[in-house]
């Protein structure tokens, strides 16, 4: 591959030290730590995998390094995103990860976009750097991302995980990719191996089904060493391939993908992302009103898998799988109205959608079971 950036200018005494053992390699060097000093590298999120690729990107020299997230630190998240500390809980994301970069490394530039990404600014921040890092948990970010870099023709190094298993790859596409060496007439986009989104809701995330606090680390790591050599244009970066990482068998392998036929389907428009932007509109409680209203003798359904229920439930409550309801919603038909709970509330926002289109009369219960028990309202296990 071509280097993606341009050497910057020479490195000042500290740096030739701090930089040392990169300068040792003779793929890297002191050209392409300058490569390295003079790029700008955007991250998708400062969560699980944002953590560890912000943190070693920082540690390796490159100049600029832009965090959009408009989440605060939760502590629920800590054990995988180990780029905030529990002091930060409650801290806007981008701000805490700006603090932890620029005391692992001074010389780094770190710029934060503390808000959503949209179909209006998305083109706007990304002109400005010269890799994307998507490192997000949502189909909505995910094809956005995929729509603005294509049309800007930027490397997207895109990383996912869920429970113990991970994949990285990398989407670039245009004249520059092809000048680069990526495969095909126009490289690879997101929609050469994923070509429509799933449903909206359709896949879990890690908030409703789990996740290994170090998979992130490794999947992070490779995100980011994909960066670095697409910057120096070294090596073989996973341009046409999928790497996939099982830390249960303790397997890694790469899985080739070809570029679709042409032309490659258009990136998706505003309107067609727009179900992917906000969740259903259903009726909802918070975990307050709830309370009240468990006291009253209300109908309850639990809606999370059978090992969930066998680690905590609400005495009283129903229960049937998710998977059940969304293929036969009539199985939760009797005394309405019925309030419907999961772990965190996306799944059972699902739920209530699907009941309501046979006129079952149903409320989600915003924040699940973790907001009940966060609240200090008591739960059983079962024996």
């Amino acid at each position: 591959m071509l280097p993606l950036v341009e050497p910057g200018p020479p490195l000042p005494p500290e740096q030739t030290v701090r930089y040392s053992r990169h300068l040792m390699l003779p793929e890297i060097g002191d050209i392409g730590q300058r490569r390295l000093k003079n790029a700008r590298v955007l991250a998708i999120g400062a969560g699980g995998l944002g953590s560890p690729s912000l943190l070693y990107l920082a540690a390796a020299g490159v100049g600029t390094l832009g965090v959009i997230d408009d989440d605060l630190v939760d502590r629920s998240n800590l054990h995988r995103q180990v780029l905030h500390t529990d002091a930060a809980v409650g801290t806007p994301k981008a701000a805490s990860a700006a603090r932890a970069l620029t005391d692992l490394n001074p010389d780094v530039t770190v710029v934060e976009h503390p808000h959503r990404l949209t179909v209006d600014n998305i083109d706007e921040i990304f002109s400005g750097y010269d890799v994307v890092m998507d490192g997000t948990d949502n189909f909505q970010t995910r094809y956005l991302v995929e729509a603005a870099c294509t049309r800007l023709g930027i490397p997207e190094v895109w990383g996912s995980i869920l429970q113990f298993n991970g994949q990285v790859s990398v989407f670039w596409t245009g004249p520059r990719a092809v000048a680069a060496g990526a495969p095909g007439p126009d490289g690879v986009s997101l929609r050469d191996l994923f070509p429509t989104p799933p449903p909206p809701g359709d896949v879990p995330s890690c908030g409703d089904v789990g996740v290994l606090g170090a998979l992130p680390g490794q999947i992070g790591t490779i995100m980011a060493t994909e960066a670095v050599k697409l910057i120096c244009g070294i090596g073989e970066p996973l341009v046409g391939r999928v790497m996939v990482v099982d830390t249960l068998k303790a397997e890694i392998y790469t899985v080739p993908f070809t570029p679709r036929p042409q032309p490659r389907p258009e990136p998706l428009t505003a309107d067609e992302l727009r179900p992917y932007c906000s969740p259903p509109k259903v009726a909802e409680v918070d975990i307050v009103e709830f309370a009240r209203l468990r006291q009253q003798g209300v109908r309850v359904l639990d809606v999370r898998e059978d090992a969930e229920r066998r680690a905590a439930y609400l005495p009283g409550s129903e229960h049937i799988v998710l998977s059940d309801i969304l293929e036969r919603p009539e199985l939760a038909a009797g005394e309405q109205p019925v309030y419907v709970h999961c772990k965190v509330g996306a799944r059972s926002a699902r739920a209530v959608e699907a009941m309501s289109r046979v006129g079952i009369q149903s409320i989600n219960v915003t924040g699940g079971l973790d907001a009940w028990q966060a609240a200090g309202f008591d739960v059983e296990v079962q024996s």
